[in-house]
This record gives structure tokens, sequence and C-alpha cells, in this order.
């Protein structure tokens, strides 16, 4: 099967609306609702409940529903992207770690596999729609009023109501070459807004090169499209593709794209509502506080303004929304999608990774658990170090456990048990001090500057060794099979392997903490 075919009907939010609905995985809510703390209040419930997406027809204060939590399971991640289970997203980090690493064709069979990656990156190339949907309705000037659209707030001590799931689209002065990220929007009043983006984001780029060249930064903020191509716009992996081609990519087809009404840049056509407007560098206002996905409510921080010059919408649009704050939320299936799609593109960049793993309850970066094939001494560390630098968003992970091959990373009583039985603090940790960091981690000492520690729980070889090592208990294979033969003559057929419990990973953090805490004392 061709990774890359043809994933969805439509790349548009209510084609997959309509598929959760025939799945029995959409609820709508026709009683008022309030978008002010209750809505994002039912919600989460819901979404901790392993509930459904939910759409309320009835929001107060606006004639416009809200769509929310439709990426609220690790399962409908999976649907948005085409697949019907999570694991068959290696696949697609397949194909994507040899767009990143391309080699050349050797033999008739390779020279099939990487022309048929050709004729995926022509489909893929987006296309250009002349009757938008989303331009039935044009709103300009005085007419821009977001009260009119039911902008949520999630949490009591938030400085106003967001915008979250849509995506923010800019181009660089130079280049013209767009980027397409997810930013947190806070809207200030009825026609600006500040958008919270970190430096190191495209979008924070472009600004500072429309500074540099005095000019001002064009934007566009997309709301409501299909979530294959909020996926695509969450993958920060170093491929040198615009967005639009990598969503291509995602999707089987080219993303359908059309221009903007006052500023020049493409947007995806079937968008529910699409905002444009402009920033003026170095015009700020203050952002914050909003609750994070740390579990906390963020600090309050100077962010460049945006001055709406339109906005666009289809007929009876549909708002999509999303909240942060402590797992689970989407955004966090989100990570656990893309922790799939990873795997193979870290395993191109750091051979010996044989699988990693990033735990929802540690926000999905904090913690990484990474088995290597182990084939010298200090090979765990060296490991580590290559974990951190291989990808943009390991740039603010803090514990990195390495464990052997034979160690499932998913399993929490197994890497438990490794960290427990292979690891002395005088040896086998690595403190890093003082490295750029994330600046909503308050556990920093300095906002922004952090250490990182690595914990080798790999089976000890050569020099870091100093006396014998007792052997595993195992059983062995030949016995294994002879039992599996007998299981149900045994009547024992009712006994099931137990899944492991992802809950549990609170106890690998607590792990990871004291032995951080021991190496200190």
């Amino acid at each position: 099967m061709n990774v890359f075919q043809k994933r969805t009907a439509s790349q548009d939010m209510r084609a997959f609306l309509t598929l959760l609905e025939t799945k029995g995985q959409l609820k709508r809510i026709s009683k008022p609702v309030d978008a002010d703390l209750e809505l994002a209040a039912i919600s989460d419930r819901v979404l901790g409940k392993g509930g459904p997406a939910l759409v309320f027809e009835n929001v107060i204060g606006s004639s416009i529903p809200v769509a929310i939590n439709l990426l609220g399971t690790v399962e409908r991640v999976a649907w948005s992207m085409g697949y019907e289970t999570i694991e068959e997203l290696e696949e697609l980090g397949i194909k994507l770690s040899s767009l990143q690493q391309p080699e050349p064709p050797k033999g008739i069979k390779e020279s099939i596999k990487f022309g048929s990656l050709l004729w995926d990156l022509i489909k893929a190339k987006p296309d250009i729609d002349l009757l938008p949907p989303c331009h039935q309705k044009v709103i300009k000037d005085d007419d821009i009023d977001l009260n009119d659209f039911p902008l949520i707030r999630p949490w009591p001590e938030d400085a106003s109501k967001i915008i979250t799931f849509g995506l923010v689209i800019t181009k660089d002065p130079e280049t013209k070459i767009p980027n397409v990220g997810v930013y947190r929007l806070q809207k200030q009043s009825k026609n600006t807004l500040t958008v919270h983006w970190l430096s190191v984001r495209g979008g924070a780029r472009h600004l500072r090169k429309a500074a540099a060249m005095g000019e001002k930064l064009e934007i566009a903020i997309a709301i409501g499209v299909h979530p294959l191509l909020i996926m695509a716009a969450a993958t920060p992996i170093p491929v040198a593709l615009s967005e639009w081609l990598f969503a291509g990519l995602y999707a089987g087809e080219g993303v359908r794209l059309t221009k903007c009404k006052t500023v020049d840049i493409a947007v995806p056509s079937h968008s529910e509502i699409v905002l444009e407007g402009t920033i003026t560098p170095g015009e700020e206002m203050k952002d914050g506080p909003f609750g994070d996905h740390m579990g906390y409510y963020g600090g309050v921080e100077n962010s460049p303004l945006i001055r709406l010059s339109c906005i666009t919408h289809r007929k009876s649009p549909i708002y999509l929304t999303t909240f942060s704050g402590r797992p689970p939320k989407e955004e966090a299936m989100l990570a656990i999608a893309l922790n799939r799609i990873y795997t193979p593109i870290l395993r191109s960049q750091i051979p010996e990774i044989v699988d990693f793993f990033l735990p929802m309850e540690a926000l999905s970066y904090k913690l990484a658990i990474i088995s290597i094939n182990k084939a010298f001494p200090g090979h765990a560390k060296r490991a580590a170090i290559s974990f951190w630098s291989a990808l943009p968003q390991f740039t603010y992970t803090k514990f990195v456990v390495v464990v052997d091959s034979t160690i499932n990373v998913r399993d929490p009583r197994q890497v438990i048990w490794a960290i427990s039985s292979l690891v002395d603090p005088q040896r086998d940790l690595l403190n890093i001090e003082n490295t750029p960091f994330d600046s909503l981690d308050f556990a920093s000492e300095n906002i922004g500057l952090g250490g990182r520690l690595a914990i080798d729980a790999t089976t000890k070889l050569g020099p870091e060794i100093r006396h014998e090592w007792g052997k595993p208990l195992y059983h062995s294979d030949e016995l294994q099979k002879k039992i599996d033969s007998r299981w149900d003559e045994l009547g024992l057929s009712d006994i099931k392997n137990q899944e492991p419990d992802p809950s549990l990973f609170g106890y690998v953090i607590n792990e990871v903490v004291r032995l951080n805490h021991i190496t200190k004392s």
C-alpha cells in the first residue's frame, strides 16, 4: 500500500465531522452553553473520560457552533490521518525519513521505489481554488468584530478569550516561502490580537526579517481546517519542504489553497474562518496569563500585535477550538501520534535507537525513554546527547532515560525495573547545566535556562563495571514455545497478556526525580 495515497475524501473539517458521526464518535449539544469557562469545562470532563468529539450548537452570544475534542483520543487522531490505528503512523514516518535523507537508488526495486516517492511529491503539490468556500462571506474595515465569533476562555484566571487551533501563516519577507504554525492568539479588542510564539518559531523569524527590512509582516489565521492540516503544521521536522507540500504528503493529494483578500498569503480554501492582518515590528501588547500545557498559569509577556484588515468565512461557519492544560488534552493526543511518526525519522539520524516514547504524563516532551542496541561503553550517554540535538522539539526535553533494546519503552513496569536494577546514581547520570530552556517551565531556577538529565539504564559493558554482574533470569525460547502450544490444553485460554498501564509512568517520572536528587545530594 502506498503510504501517501489519498487519505481523506476531502481536506475539509466538515468531512471529518461526518466521519466521526458515522463512527458514533460525535455528540451534538443543543442546550445553551457559555463560551466563557463553561464550554471548556464540559469538554475537559468529556475528554478525561475518553468521550466523543463535541459540537456545541447553541453558544450563548453567538450564532456560530463550536467544534471541540475532535482529536481527543489517539484513535481519532489516527482517523484524521487516514489510518485505523496509531501504530500504522510509523509507515508514514518511514516515508518522511527517506525524504529527509534521500539516497540514490541501488537496483531496479529501489529505482521503482524512488520513482514512486517522486510521484508522491508531484501529487502533493498545492492546488489553487478559484471559488473557495472560505470567501463566501467577506467582512472588512469597521465591520470587523471578533465578538461575533465564539472565542472561548478556558480557565478562570485567563486574561481574555483565545484562538487556539488556527493555522497561523506568514511568509519569509525575502524568500516568500510560507511558514505554517499553531500558536495561541489572545483577543485584545474587536479587531486586534496578540500572537504567542517562541523566538525559534518560523513566524518569529519572519517578523525579525521584516523589522530589519523596515516592513510590516503580513499574517493570516485559518480556523476550522481538516485536522490533517493541523497535524502537518504541528510536525516540526527538519525537512526542506513547505508545510503545504508536507501536508499534501500527509493527505496523498495537494492542499487546495486560495489567496487572501487583503494580504499576499495563501490559505486552505475550505477553512471555516480566515483572519487577515499585519504586524508592525515593535508594536506589542501584554499577553497572558493563560492556563498552559504545564498545568499552571503562564506569565505575562509582551507579544506582537496583529491588526486585522479582513475576515472571511463560509456560510454558516463552524468554529474549531481546543484548550491547554495538564494531560490528557487534545495536544497530548497529537503528541502521541507524532511520537509514532518521529520514530523512523529519529532512527535515520541515530541508527542505534530501536524505539522511543514520550509519556503523556510528562507533557509528551519533558521525559523521553529511548531503547538502543548498545555496542560499547558510554554508548547510552552518547545516544542521549544525540537525541537532544536530533529534532527541534527535543530541545526542551528535560529527562532522557536510555534502556536496552529488550525493554519495552511503553511498559512502565519494564522501564522502572531497568532504572532500579541497572542504575548507579554515581556512575550513570549525566547532568548538563544551564542550557536554553522552555520559558513556561517554572521548575527552572532561571526562566529560560535549565538543566538536563540523562539516565543510563542499560546493561553495563567493559570499564563501566568493576565487578561481576549477576546473570539475568529468563525462560528459554524452547520452553516458552512449549508452554504456548499447551496453553489451551491447560485450560488457560481466558488469561490474556496484561497490557501496560500508561498511567504508571508517573512512577518513572518520580524515579527520575529521585535519582537526580540523590546525585545532587
